[in-house]
């Protein structure tokens, strides 16, 4: 008796109905996505290479290709957009490269203390040091502003101790500019008088944040460490007390255990630290808007401003839009590499010459290896 072939149903096993049904329900996602961000991005793209001017549709047809002009007119053609480009380039790094350290530090080192049991009223500092986070930028800008001008609270304490403070918020000398005038350099010469990366002279480029950025360094690691305090203090209270047991047991003092068992293990919480504060601190816009932006000689300016200011104040959407493309490359690049340097790497090849000695147990495999020890054995 000869049997029937069985076709395969279409739609690797899913019915159609089920399928349909799928699709219904994952529509309304991908409408919102594609109307809010694909097509948002997509025409943003589309100004960044055309010579809109902020008026009418910039898909109409007096709207101009341009290819790459806005993006050399900030990048390498000589001129005011370039300087202004570099200088927002410069005050934002320098910006990152304080904030992201410090606030990072700081919120580990709170997360640490509240996290301790012997410290009474632990819920207290847990919301006084959160209590920034959820407070507006912009009114805590303003408290700034009156505690950082030159007749305000900060200089009142500084003037009690003889020292003359600056108007913070209108000054626009550099940290290291400032230093070196200490031994008599307030010139630039050779090379460094030069103009380089981005039209901006290798002197300028050494300058240091102003002090007028140096006040908004500080106000960004006041409103921001509580925050990450919290992702510390999740991972901290994830950490079994057999490990804690465990490197006692091995000797391991506080400050061992600390850098050797419990950094090791917040690898995690560490990187999405690192990588929040590293795209936030590029994205700073709002301390700066509310600033002015172009006080202190342009030293606050970044690139999220800049591309702001050149949309909506310049009308020069096409350079804001390039901006904002740079700077989102910016981000990836820098994100990728954060990403490369705390990767987790495996143990390097030992030589050949000493694959015959006994290998020495680090305190961290010790401290492992006995809470493994306590685990399965001793809670049994």
């Amino acid at each position: 008796m000869a049997r029937t072939a069985v076709r395969p149903r279409r739609g690797g096993g899913i019915r159609r109905g089920e399928a349909r049904a799928g699709w219904l329900f994952v529509a309304p996602s991908v409408v919102i996505t594609l109307v809010f961000l694909v097509i948002p991005i997509a025409l943003a793209l589309w100004v960044s290479f055309s010579d809109w001017n902020g008026f009418q549709s910039p898909l109409n047809p007096r709207v101009n290709f341009v290819g790459l002009e806005n993006y050399a007119a900030i990048t390498v053609d000589d001129g005011l957009d370039q300087q202004n480009f570099g200088t927002a380039v410069r005050n934002n790094l320098y910006y990152v490269l304080f904030v992201v350290p410090l606030q990072t530090i700081i919120a580990l080192l709170l997360a640490v203390q509240v996290n301790r049991a012997a410290l009474r009223g632990r819920g207290f500092f847990r919301t006084a040091f959160y209590f920034p986070s959820v407070t507006s930028t912009v009114a805590i800008v303003i408290v700034f502003q009156f505690l950082f001008t030159a007749s305000g609270a900060v200089n009142a304490v500084i003037g009690a101790f003889g020292i003359d403070g600056p108007d913070w918020f209108n000054d626009s000398t550099g940290l290291f500019h400032g230093f070196l005038s200490l031994f008599g350099i307030t010139q630039p010469s050779g090379l460094l008088a030069e103009p380089g990366f981005l039209g901006i002279s290798g002197w300028e480029w050494l300058a240091g944040p102003s002090v007028a950025m140096s006040s908004l360094i500080m106000l960004a690691i006041f409103t921001t460490s509580g925050t990450f305090m919290l992702l510390f203090l999740a991972a901290l209270q994830s950490i079994g007390a057999e490990i804690d047991e465990a490197s006692l047991m091995d000797g391991a003092g506080p400050v061992r255990k600390f850098f050797s068992i419990t950094v090791p293990m917040l690898r995690p919480t560490l990187f999405t630290v690192l990588t929040l504060g590293l795209i936030g601190s590029w994205q700073v816009f709002d301390q700066i808007y509310v600033l002015g932006g172009t006080s202190a000689g342009g030293t606050i300016s970044t690139p999220a401003f800049l591309a702001y200011r050149s949309s909506f104040v310049d009308l020069e959407w096409g350079q804001g839009a390039a901006i904002a493309f740079i700077l989102f490359l910016f981000i990836i690049v820098l994100t990728l590499l954060q990403r490369w340097a705390l990767a987790e790497r495996g143990p390097r090849k030992r030589k050949a010459s000493s694959s015959s000695k006994p290998a020495e147990t680090s305190t961290a495999d010790k401290a492992a290896a006995g809470a493994a020890f306590t685990v399965d054995g001793g809670l049994r």
